[in-house]
């Protein structure tokens, strides 16, 4: 049965009740891999992906067998503001890319295995321009975050959240200066190939942005309200019905982490159950992951979105789990000196 969220209480409620991951599978997985036929510590962070990975799973030997990517786009008023190299029209092209299957987060997806969906949330409706009034109005923004909680699917067993929207990495920068501070330089960046003076006019507007909202950024909720769009709001939703389903999720890039951002903000622990994909070539998303104290897996230079570093990371994921839950242990392969 789908949810609705009639009101951001409703979703706070579940922010709130967010469950913990299976202490005795985390430390049978961990007293596994001990007994693997490889010295302690030789798989490195792997070994850790593993243990992880099996405490949300409730199972010491699990397996990636069902990993979904989802890709939300949306369209920001902000973007009028010239903040992009590309026009408006290039989200709705985007996504009648992915769904052809021609984009790199689809190559990516059939690599690893992965089930694709995607979600355009009213392309023709683009949110207000930040700097005038907030992003989305309640209904709004309660609209998207069920759209994500609603588009992960029950059976699967990790999950990648992406986004396309021109203009939302003008929104990731006014979410992470909104939540943390600082100057906006020090969260903005080129996005899609903005030149030096874009960059300019684009920290201009981020700064705009955070002045116009400064009474509602108490509320890590309302930071993304205001200042974010629709797909930002929508994996917001997702990762937090992840976590009620204990599926860990891989995050991709800027966009993706101030989204999640807000869920940490706003409740402390409520990113346990994410691991960083990669570190995009974005300059914020460095300090965004440093605030959540979440190390990459990969820093490729990549700054593409739509999920795809994350997609690239699944088979990091998949690989720890080949490892920690098909290897032999001492015992079982009848090696001595364990």
């Amino acid at each position: 049965m789908a949810q609705t969220f009639n009101t951001l209480a409703e979703f706070s409620a579940r922010l709130e009740t967010c469950p913990a991951p299976d202490a005795a599978a985390q430390a049978a997985a961990r007293l596994r891999d001990a007994a693997l036929t490889k010295p302690p510590g030789a798989l490195g962070r792997l070994e850790q992906i593993a243990e992880w990975y099996c405490g949300w799973r409730g199972n010491e030997r699990a397996q990636v067998s069902a990993p979904q990517v989802i890709i939300f786009a949306g369209n920001h008023g902000v973007a009028a503001q010239g903040v992009s190299a590309f026009p408006a029209e290039v989200t709705a092209q985007m996504v009648a890319n992915f769904r052809s299957g021609g984009a790199a987060v689809n190559q990516l997806a059939r690599q690893f295995g992965a089930r694709m969906d995607v979600h355009a949330l009213e392309l023709d409706r683009p949110t207000h321009d930040f700097t005038q009034g907030p992003a989305m109005d309640a209904p709004d923004f309660l609209a998207a975050l069920g759209a994500g909680w609603n588009a992960v699917d029950p059976g699967s067993d990790l999950l990648v959240v992406g986004e396309m929207g021109i203009g939302n990495t003008t929104c990731a920068s006014a979410i992470a200066l909104g939540l943390w501070g600082g100057t906006a330089p020090d969260w903005t960046g080129c996005g899609t190939g903005v030149d030096a003076r874009g960059l300019e006019a684009k920290a201009r507007v981020v700064a705009a942005g955070v002045r116009r909202h400064a009474d509602s950024l108490h509320s890590p909720l309302d930071v993304l309200r205001c200042l974010g769009g629709r797909e930002l709001a929508a994996m917001a939703g997702a990762i937090l019905r992840a976590r009620h389903l204990s599926v860990p999720v891989i995050l991709d890039g800027f966009i993706c982490t101030m989204a999640a951002a807000c869920l940490e903000q706003a409740h402390p622990g409520a990113l346990d159950h994410c691991i960083a994909g990669h570190v995009s070539a974005e300059p914020g998303h460095e300090r965004a992951l440093a605030q959540l104290g979440k190390a990459p897996l990969l820093a490729l230079g990549m700054r593409l979105g739509e999920g795809s570093g994350a997609a690239l990371a699944l088979g990091i994921v998949q690989g720890a789990l080949a490892c920690h839950s098909g290897m032999a242990t001492f015992d079982e392969a009848g090696i001595a000196g364990a």
